[in-house]
């Protein structure tokens, strides 16, 4: 027995070999993918995405200086998963559900390494009020009772992967998260809380299609750019351009019941107006403050880039989880675009093959994994609940004349401009009248031109290119002439 034991520990315990910034890579560690891992001595938390043999590589999620190699690396076998209960609402969460109100009392205003802290509070009481008594059959993602925790009432669930059962006993009154609250007729318990892996996503009777739209509050979104509850949206646009206070605007205006708002990887300043602003904010419906139905995850820009995805993993997660309850829940991602660039340096790291700009292949697919996880559904204890994901988007877009054609670039990909249709898009004649016209086709290149060019100009790149070297003609290119998009078929 004793032997077993010490092998045992040795598996779970390896040695660090590799660090190159956010990435390192640890051997004689025996682990699965996903699994959370501390790294060094001071027990950084990492996440494990890559196995190459006896390599194992590991993203950490707080900063790696100092550490060196041969330092120890032990495996908690588990999932990186948010913890789920009463005590959500009104929280100030970093990228991995660490109470950043907790870390400031622990440490000050500024966060060391290696500290953790459980995602709800352990000690506080809540008042539980069963809605099912001893003898009735539960499936699971039933509800067992609720819980007033702000002005919005937390119904406590059976997890839903788990059995279904017969109630045994079903308590009533005043009970911390892990006190247990229910046991069924097979002897087993279950308390308030439940512990969800973030990258799963959490089961549903039916997807439903969106057909409710939500109600931004803002007549210029809702008359011209409409989104339905349970869809999805984009805010596409340069750095500066107003996104992150659009977001902000829907997430106090939107007739959402809950708001999960993510700042992944945002200026400090840009958080720290929200975390000033929203306590204080009433909210039109019950005239309380709009922060007691929201749920704030600060992750900034000076903060490591590998927690940026594990921030965006546990805001769906959480909204998943109010979702089930049949709430309406509006999640703000801003912004996918700096969630990319983190998948870009950690690839880099890894020393994969990259794609156009530096991003990694799989991007289109981590970003289609986790928009999918919207929608409007139909929850497993027969409640109607919906996510709608609006995200921001800030990468440069280029689209350039080529004369082969290509696929789009990365960015333009992620940012929606999606500038090829279908092959029998054809060619077509630039309109006569003043407003401008788009035509694309399989194998063509947009170039712009104007109805009056300078002489010896064909398009709008050798004009602006004119107007460069001969400053004297640069009158002429203020012209107010129309402007024309025109469509040409060029061979590769």
């Amino acid at each position: 027995m004793e032997v077993k034991t010490k092998k045992a520990k040795e598996q779970k315990q390896g040695v660090l070999k590799r660090i190159a910034g956010p990435v390192v890579t640890a051997v004689n560690l025996d682990a699965h993918m996903y699994d959370v891992v501390k790294v060094g001595k001071e027990a950084l938390m990492g996440e494990v995405i890559k196995i190459q043999g006896d390599s194992i590589i590991i993203q950490v999620y707080e900063d790696t200086s100092g550490i060196r190699p041969g330092e120890p690396v032990e495996n908690t076998g588990l999932s990186l998963a948010v913890e789920l209960g009463p005590g959500l609402l009104t929280s100030i969460y970093d990228g991995i559900q660490r109470p950043l109100a907790v870390l400031v009392d622990k440490m000050g205003n500024f966060i060391e390494r290696g500290v953790s802290a459980p995602g709800l509070s352990h000690e506080k009481k809540w008042t539980f009020k069963p809605v099912v008594k001893s003898g009735d059959t539960v499936e699971p993602g039933a509800i067992l009772g609720e819980v007033q925790e702000t002005n919005i009432v937390h119904k406590v669930m059976l997890p839903p992967n788990v059995k279904a059962g017969k109630v045994k006993t079903i308590k009533n009154g005043d009970f911390t998260v892990d006190e247990t609250i229910c046991i069924l007729d097979d002897g087993r318990e279950y308390p308030m809380i439940q512990r969800w892996p973030v990258r799963v996503p959490r089961p549903v009777k039916e997807k439903k299609n969106p057909t409710i739209p939500l109600i931004t509050g803002q007549r210029i979104l809702d008359g011209l750019f409409p989104i339905a509850k349970g869809g999805t949206a984009a805010i596409p646009g340069p750095f500066g351009s107003g996104k992150t206070v659009t977001q902000q605007q829907l997430a106090k205006w939107s007739d959402a019941e809950i708001v999960v708002y993510i700042g992944c990887g945002e200026r400090g300043n840009e958080m720290t107006e929200v975390l000033t602003e929203f306590p204080h904010l009433e909210d039109p419906k019950s005239g309380k403050p709009l922060m007691e139905r929201t749920v704030l995850i600060a992750n900034t820009s000076n903060m490591p880039v590998a927690a940026r995805e594990a921030s965006v993993y546990t805001g769906i997660t959480i909204a998943e989880y109010f979702r089930d309850m049949g709430y309406d829940v509006s999640l703000m991602a801003d912004s996918t675009s700096r969630w990319a660039e983190a998948m870009r340096e950690i690839s880099s790291r890894l020393e994969e093959m990259p794609g156009e700009e530096g991003y990694p292949a799989y991007l289109a697919a981590r970003l289609s994994e986790f928009y999918e996880r919207a929608g409007l559904v139909e929850t497993l204890n027969g409640a109607s609940g919906s996510v709608s994901v609006i995200g921001a988007v800030s990468p440069p877009v280029v689209i350039s004349p080529s004369r082969s054609p290509r696929t789009p670039c990365v960015s333009s990909r992620f940012s929606g401009l999606w500038m090829r249709s279908s092959p029998s898009a054809g060619t077509s004649r630039p309109s006569t009248g003043s407003t401008p016209t788009l035509s694309t086709s399989r194998h063509s290149t947009t170039t712009m031109t104007r109805k009056y060019l300078p002489s010896g100009t064909r398009s709008a790149r050798g004009l602006w290119k004119s107007c460069r070297k001969r400053p004297s003609s640069r009158k002429s290119c203020s012209s107010s002439a129309p402007m024309h998009f025109r469509s040409q078929n060029r061979s590769p």
